[in-house]
């Protein structure tokens, strides 16, 4: 998708805050741990879902889609990442500088915002509960009728969801996903149709991001640059634009090759709406 243009914020809950864009600038090698969020995770907090081929980095399978190319990438690491994948796999990156080899087919590719916390009314939510593996049908359930992005049945395992229900129905929930050090992505924001226009997505935001700040980090999120509502939304209750970016999902090619079992396995799920 082409660049947008930043919209205007929604006049602020609130007169703001102090910044609280307050989590680490720089790793180790003087980059900022959100230039590559995926990789600060994986060989960060979230090191336990991490599977590794040379260089390359992704999360079990059953987690999330994403897989991490090194800060500066060259036709190895595309290489390593298809030996990950395995022959017919979907590979799906973001921060990524140049495209997979000709013979891979891309199936998504959009243009990003990544925006941080700055001036969130970060509160809890009295009427949003915890949810955890018990949960993952109803989550299931919701994210195929709203189509946030992408929602494996291991997803809950990344970090703290909430939901709200109504008459024992899962309407709503917001959660944590990729987790840099100092970071906590808010993701699966979803709201069904029956209860859209109630705030319940903005209600869930603020009280996930009150669970991140307890911990001492700072939320930040991504959304597509076409969903100009959700960037208002965002932008309305507190998050500020960092930088752009961009999602990539391309099949592995070769899928009838004979190659490893354990390479083949384990192929990642297209990345959602």
């Amino acid at each position: 998708m082409p660049e947008a243009t930043p919209l205007p914020a929604d006049p602020p809950r609130r007169a703001p805050e102090p910044s609280r864009a307050s989590g680490p600038t720089e790793v180790a090698d003087g980059s900022h741990p959100l230039d590559n969020p995926v990789r600060s995770s994986l060989t960060g907090p979230h090191a336990r879902f991490a599977e590794r081929h040379g260089r390359v980095l992704r999360y079990r399978p059953d987690v999330t889609p994403w897989l991490a190319l090194p800060d500066e990438q060259g036709a190895r690491d595309w290489a390593e990442a298809a030996a990950l994948a395995g022959p017919g796999g979907t590979v799906t990156v973001t921060a990524f500088r140049e495209p997979p080899p000709p013979d891979w087919e891309i199936v998504f590719h959009a243009e990003g915002v990544q925006m941080v916390d700055q001036t969130v009314d970060a509160a809890p939510d009295p009427e949003a509960v915890p949810l955890g593996p018990q949960d993952v049908p109803d989550m299931l359930d919701l994210v195929e009728r709203t189509r946030p992005g992408p929602f494996l049945p291991g997803t809950v395992e990344m970090g703290t969801y909430l939901g709200i229900r109504r008459s024992g129905v899962l309407v709503a929930m917001a959660g944590e996903r990729l987790h840099p050090p100092g970071w906590t992505e808010i993701s699966g924001v979803c709201t069904d149709a029956s209860v859209q226009g109630q705030g319940l997505a903005s209600r869930l935001v603020r009280a996930v991001a009150h669970v991140i700040r307890e911990r001492g980090e700072t939320p930040f999120l991504h959304a597509a640059a076409s969903n100009t509502s959700a960037v208002r939304l965002y932008e309305s209750l507190g998050f500020t634009l960092r930088r752009r970016t961009a999602f990539l999902s391309a099949v592995v090619p070769g899928a009838d090759d004979a190659g490893p079992a354990d390479l083949r396995a384990g192929s990642l799920e297209q990345v959602g709406h």
